[in-house]
């Protein structure tokens, strides 16, 4: 697969840049929104848990399968569907007057970004084709970043402006922009001929190590990701500060991470770094991020340790997706991107869960230390082999 020309590459990947800011932008601004409003829309502590995880639960089931879908029909029209689906459901929250209706928008959201989101990763891939993946995927990831750090912003302003019906009018008017954006600037890229696999062809593809080490990685990027900002603010408030410092807390570490990762994609590319080295120090940065949370949290430490964790995790996540887009057969990237996918949704919603859980039978720093030791075991197992790319047969492509 040759690589398309430098120039064509970054005007048909900004589209796919903006389709990762708009499921961040829309998963993180209502989610946060459903917090501060749940006193007034009459949401008990279980509803609001239930309307945030029904997002990720259509992406966990949802990604693989389109992912799969993207490599049999192409990726454009998956995304552009996605996006066009995302945009249609989300007006279902103009009328977003009771927990049933907000329920309904976001598991239609989450169903529409399953497709979009894994289908974005495998396009850029294609354009990258061997060459750059780092930049392509350090530049995407970081627009996602700005979705993290806007988002609950841009929503509390939108919400507090016109409610939720404006928010989902805004979502819903983002999104079909966007997908009109891919149907005119991003080519259509023929699906490549792909052999037949059978269970266990796929079995033995997830449990390689060329998969299963970055997939890892993103796992447990994305659950330090998400207790650090479950948990950063409730940490604030325990020593003192001011609600809004909490917030300021997760900027910093959404901020590190939107910066740091087009750089570690570019070190990626002129190899001075390599996947296993940037993975690990990012996730040992994570690691040591979280520990000091566990270890000596106060109104400084908040602060050094958020920076920690969004640095380490712009530094491994890139380069995770990266290795992924280097060494699976383009045939099937779909279905990769996807499944790794998958896997940072179960570290999404792993993370805050096993702190979570461990705080409830002793305290928030065992929770915290469980998901730092996690971590730094996440970084042991290592990649074999220097190849960028290889197929089933043991071909490679340059």
């Amino acid at each position: 697969m040759k690589p398309a020309p430098a120039s064509t590459a970054r005007r048909t990947s900004a589209p796919l840049y903006a389709a990762g800011f708009v499921t961040a932008f829309g998963a993180h601004s209502i989610a946060t929104g459903l917090g501060a409003q749940s006193g007034n829309i009459g949401l008990t502590i279980l509803n609001l848990g239930i309307l945030l995880a029904v997002y990720d639960v259509s992406e966990v089931f949802l990604k693989p399968v389109f992912g799969g879908l993207s490599d049999r029909i192409g990726a454009k029209p998956v995304i552009v569907g996605g996006l066009v689906g995302f945009a249609a459901l989300s007006l279902i929250g103009l009328w977003a007057a009771n927990p049933l209706i907000l329920g309904l928008a976001r598991l239609g959201q989450g169903a529409a970004a399953s497709a979009f989101s894994p289908a974005s990763s495998a396009m850029v891939a294609r354009l990258a084709a061997g060459k750059n993946a780092g930049t392509y995927f350090g530049r995407y990831g970081s627009w996602k970043s700005l979705g993290y750090v806007i988002g609950p912003l841009l929503g509390a302003g939108l919400i507090l402006a016109g409610g939720f019906a404006l928010l989902f009018g805004v979502l819903s008017g983002l999104a079909a922009v966007t997908a009109v954006w891919v149907l005119v600037a991003v080519p259509h890229l023929e699906p490549l001929p792909r052999q037949r696999y059978t269970v266990l062809d796929l079995a033995r593809q997830v449990t390689e190590r060329r998969f299963l080490v970055p997939t890892v990685v993103l796992a447990a990027s994305t659950g330090a990701l998400g207790a650090a900002i479950g948990f950063l603010p409730a940490l604030a408030t325990r020593h003192g500060l001011d609600p809004i410092a909490g917030t300021a807390a997760v900027s910093v570490l959404a901020v590190a991470s939107l910066l740091i990762q087009p750089r570690a994609g570019k070190l990626r590319d002129l190899r001075r770094i390599s996947d296993t080295q940037g993975m690990t120090a990012g996730l040992l940065l994570t690691a040591s991020g979280v520990a000091i949370l566990a270890l000596i949290p106060g109104p400084a430490t908040l602060f050094i340790a958020a920076a920690a964790i969004g640095t380490g995790v712009g530094m491994a996540t890139p380069l995770g997706f990266a290795h992924l887009a280097d060494t699976t057969p383009p045939e099937r990237i779909g279905r990769t991107m996807g499944s790794a996918e998958l896997g940072r949704e179960l570290g999404d919603a792993g993370g805050p869960l096993l702190v979570g859980g461990i705080a409830t039978l002793t305290s928030l720093p065992f929770g915290l230390g469980a998901l730092a030791v996690l971590i730094a075991a996440a970084s042991i197992p290592r990649l074999t082999g220097n190849d960028r790319i290889k197929t089933d047969d043991g071909g490679a492509h340059h």
